[in-house]
């Protein structure tokens, strides 16, 4: 029997699809050479670049941007993508919400497209971000952007599980990940290949390096190929930044957009101050949430267990808005669900850590409300971020303490404009609803909530103790016991904190706070986290005495000399013997029989002790003849020479034969390689000619 026969039909539209591929691909490969020569000529413009369009950028590009409603340029991106779309290395800063993200995925989706990037080229461009969450928002507008590119990306983060990242991670064109779980994938995952990479990005470099991935980024740095674009980005520009520039850019153009401008925050931000005494926070907080229950607000605290306090509690009281929180102690998939949620209420109250300080995107956020007065300027930019971001307007208020006040000139002199809510040479207006009675019911109603309360003022305490800065941190000055009434508590819990100037128990203290269980809200993130670092203080005899603790517990040495010591004070007196005349029996041998089993062993052990070494020997399968693994030379064929030379020839000679072994162990490894991808790839392409579905993460929806 023959081969069926194809019907005209069939073979019309067979025919007609490779007409319309052949046709795609000469409409490419004209785009291609238009947009290189554009960018080879250098494009000069009179004035800045206002929309998307007036770039060197492909149609598919152009088409995905449109769908996802972005048109025109920010200033950043007017800036940065004319030169990375050139190649050229980027070390750029720019204010929080101005658009950074679109400034490093357009020039990896363009310079993948035009080095015409298939999926069978393995992996093309890196993005590392700080956090899970900016990942996965990154991962997100990438897909947006880049659905009409036949690219496949990835996501790699923590929190998901390794196997399956390690089975799809190989057919990867894009991949977003977080260092931690990045490096590991390199450590671990064999068909893992980064050798052709051409686009590596740093997002949020600032917040990567405050979260102790300083050593990570640069054993990654390292093991990436030498010829590549790298683009840094970061809101705020320090040292280690610098450092990190050095490290990874080849010649960068650096760029501050917002340098030269009169304010570090954006302008359409209107930035206010509450200055309340501590005692009444919680008051002012809640009449500030009740006076907005229509709009969209977040609310920072610096540590996991004031957050979980303000959610429960607020909740109990029902302020008549959705209320959420999110903090580092969650895991990763409710985090998300919570992101996601907030993102679509019309108004909502999310109380977050700095988890959410740093990135993320959330859509029409009315207010950033500050708990807690951040630790340094460039974490109060931060999170004010989250609103008046692209050019929308925004609101952000700072409750802070009158010891605290120092905080309001450094703000002042890193340009952020910030002025008092209510005249500071007046009294405040008493809080419209107090809420301190109601949280003493709850507390003394229901033990989770007075666990809760009392978790979250040693945390702050905590905090504001291990703060650096001591001109706005001063714990000693906190009114911890009124505090505590705030709360809704009888009184405030055992501290382990004292004064500083306290000096003779500080070395007592820092034991004590290194004792303490963790509070940090980086606990969860990936990937490594930094450690505070406790002053190393010289501790006399006296020191060590006095830190003991279970003095009546003595050892089990000393107990028993102890007991003996008893025994002979209760006979002060004792008669000490002597054999005068006492003729005392000696003792006969003992008739001891020993088994054979025993005597053998005795034998064995004696044989072993006297007899020769044991000498291990090889015998050669043709003459069989034995010779020792190891030879030993005597002392008579021994060389007697200079004992430094021969170690000198032995080592150079070990050295010679080992680099040998190199050459030849690198050479199996690249053609196991080799062998390994070109294997891959016949697969593919067998999967391709039978018209099976690819399984590999698209970005198209085909």
């Amino acid at each position: 029997m023959g081969l069926p026969r194809v019907g005209p039909k069939v073979a019309n539209r067979k025919a007609h699809e490779r007409k319309s591929k052949t046709e795609r691909k000469n409409k490419d490969k004209d785009e291609i050479d238009a947009l290189e020569k554009r960018i080879s000529d250098g494009i000069q413009f009179i004035t800045p670049p206002v929309r998307f369009s007036e770039l060197a950028i492909s149609t598919k590009t152009l088409k995905g941007l449109e769908d996802a409603h972005f048109l025109e340029l920010t200033d950043i991106q007017k800036c940065a993508l004319p030169i990375a779309l050139s190649g050229l290395d980027i070390l750029g800063a720019a204010k929080t919400g101005s658009g950074k993200t679109l400034s490093f995925l357009v020039p990896i989706l363009e310079r993948l497209y035009r080095s015409k990037w298939t999926r069978f080229d393995g992996l093309g461009a890196l993005v590392l971000s700080p956090t899970r969450e900016l990942a996965l928002q990154t991962f997100e507008v990438l897909r947006n952007i880049g659905r009409n590119h036949g690219l496949s990306a990835g996501l790699v983060i923590g929190g998901k599980d390794l196997k399956s990242e390690q089975e799809a991670i190989s057919r990867m064109n894009i991949l977003v990940a977080t260092p931690g779980r990045l490096l590991q994938h390199m450590d671990q995952t064999t068909v893992f290949e980064w050798s052709q990479l051409k686009v590596l990005v740093l997002d949020e470099a600032d917040r990567i390096l405050d979260l102790g991935f300083a050593k990570t980024v640069d054993a990654i740095v390292k093991a990436l190929p030498k010829e590549r674009q790298t683009m840094l980005f970061s809101a705020t520009q320090t040292d280690s930044i610098s450092a990190l520039a050095r490290l990874s850019l080849r010649d960068p153009v650096v760029m501050s957009v917002h340098a030269q401008q009169e304010n570090a925050t954006p302008d359409q931000l209107e930035q206010t101050f509450i200055m309340c005494p501590l005692s009444e926070k919680m008051d002012r907080l809640f009449s500030f949430i009740k006076a907005h229950l229509k709009t969209k607000m977040i609310v920072f605290f610096s540590s996991c267990k004031q957050v979980r306090f303000a959610y429960e509690a607020f909740c109990r009281l029902q302020p008549g808005v959705p209320l959420m929180h999110i903090h580092g102690r969650q895991k990763q998939s409710k985090r998300m669900t919570i992101f996601y949620e907030f993102c679509r209420k019309p108004s909502a109250v999310l109380f977050a850590t700095d988890v959410a300080a740093r990135g993320l995107d959330f859509p029409a956020v009315d207010w950033v409300v500050q708990g807690d007065c951040p630790e340094d300027v460039d974490t109060y930019i931060h999170r004010v971020g989250r609103t008046a971001r692209i050019g929308k307007a925004g609101n952000a208020v700072l409750f802070i303490l009158p010891s605290e006040k120092h905080m309001l000139t450094l703000l002042r002199e890193k340009r952020v404009p910030i002025k008092a809510m209510y005249p500071e040479n007046r009294p405040l207006p008493p809080a419209k609803r107090p809420v301190r009675s109601q949280l003493e019911a709850l507390c003394s109603q229901d033990a989770e909530i007075k666990y809760l309360a009392q978790k979250a003022l040693v945390s702050y305490v905590r905090s504001i103790f291990l703060h650096s800065n001591k001109s706005v941190f001063k714990v000693e000055e906190l009114p911890i016991d009124e505090f505590a009434l705030s709360l809704g508590l009888s009184g405030a819990p055992r501290l382990r904190f004292v004064p500083r100037s306290n000096a003779k128990n500080d070395s007592r203290q820092l034991a004590d706070i290194a004792s303490d269980d963790s509070d940090s809200d980086e606990a969860s993130l990936e990937e490594t986290k930094s450690e505070t670092v406790l002053p190393k203080k010289s501790t006399s005899k006296i020191d060590k005495m006095f830190r003991r603790k279970n003095l009546d517990v003595y050892s089990e040495h000393y107990s028993k000399l102890r007991d003996q010591t008893s025994v002979q004070e209760d006979d002060f007196l004792t008669i000490k013997r002597k054999d005068h005349d006492i003729q005392a029996e000696e003792s006969a041998p003992a008739n001891v029989t020993l088994s054979r089993k025993d005597i053998l062993k005795t034998k064995k052990k004696y044989s072993i002790k006297t007899g020769p070494r044991g000498a291990h020997h090889v015998f050669d399968e043709d003459t069989g003849e034995a010779r020792r693994v190891v030879p030993f030379a005597s002392e008579s064929t021994f060389d007697h020479g200079n004992a430094t030379r021969l170690a000198e020839e032995f080592v150079a000679s070990e050295t010679t034969q080992m680099k040998a072994i190199d050459r030849d162990d690198a050479a199996r490894q690249r053609e196991a390689r080799r062998a390994l991808r070109i294997n891959r790839k016949r697969k593919e392409k067998e999967v391709k000619r039978n018209s099976h579905a690819d399984k590999a993460p698209r970005l198209s929806n085909e």
